[in-house]
């Protein structure tokens, strides 16, 4: 390998550094100016190593961010039976949920018809972050009727779970009525939650959650980072 090019000696390192583990799925490598330094190049050399690392499907820039080790996307299944912390946990991750907000406030139209509210009717809004292994996945949006649930709001709060917070209110179990699949841009809010590139694919659902008599108990809409996630539809 003496005579290949420098570019080449660097690429192999790094995939070294990768394969022992010393960087893992999601983690940002070093800055161009310190991998230019521990390599003795200048950065158009360290530039084509790490393009041939991204060729690869090894790591992936982002713009203003950085450069990050590629992560396995996580496979997310929908069924009649869709549960955050299953799925992360079947799947060998860490499930956590983070509160961006959670506020009690008047439904708006399309809110109102899936919930089948009267317009105007109040309802708990709850907004956040799914998180897998520390790293965010998925930006969601939660709406329950609040004159059903009156106490759900704070049950949302401590517990960070809509499975144990509807049945702290008697909803023993819920299962799906209907999902909605799309996929849109992300735009500058939502893709700084995600830590993603404005304008980086997403994957939005629109789902109906109901109780056992087919009463609708959760509209929620969930917009998931493209490259974590891989979305697996289940038969019903």
């Amino acid at each position: 390998m003496a005579d290949a090019p420098v570019w080449t000696r660097i690429r192999a390192e790094l995939e070294e550094d990768l394969a022992a583990g010393r960087y893992g799925p999601g983690d940002r490598l070093p800055s161009e100016a310190a991998l230019a330094v521990r390599f003795g190049v200048n950065r158009h050399t360290l530039r084509r190593a790490l393009a041939a690392l991204a060729e690869a499907g090894l790591v992936h820039a982002r713009r203003g961010a950085g450069v990050f080790v590629t992560a396995r996307p996580t496979d997310y299944r929908i069924g009649r039976r869709t549960r955050f912390h299953q799925n992360l946990i079947a799947a060998g991750l860490t499930p956590e949920r983070r509160i961006l907000s959670l506020e009690t406030r008047a439904a708006d139209a399309g809110e109102a018809a899936a919930l089948e509210l009267a317009p105007g009717a109040r309802v708990h809004v709850w907004e956040g972050l799914s998180m897998a292994d520390g790293v965010p996945v998925a930006q969601f949006r939660s709406v329950f009727c609040a004159c059903r649930f009156p106490d759900l709001k704070a049950a949302l709060a401590e517990t960070r779970s809509v499975t144990a917070a509807l049945a702290r209110a008697g909803v023993p179990d819920y299962t799906r009525r209907s999902t909605r699949l799309s996929a849109e841009r992300a735009d500058a809010v939502r893709a700084r939650h995600l830590r993603l590139p404005e304008g980086a694919p997403v994957l939005r659902t629109v789902a109906i959650n109901v109780d056992g008599e087919g009463r609708p108990v959760e509209y929620g809409r969930t917009w998931f980072a493209g490259d974590r996630v891989q979305l697996i539809v289940e038969p019903e």
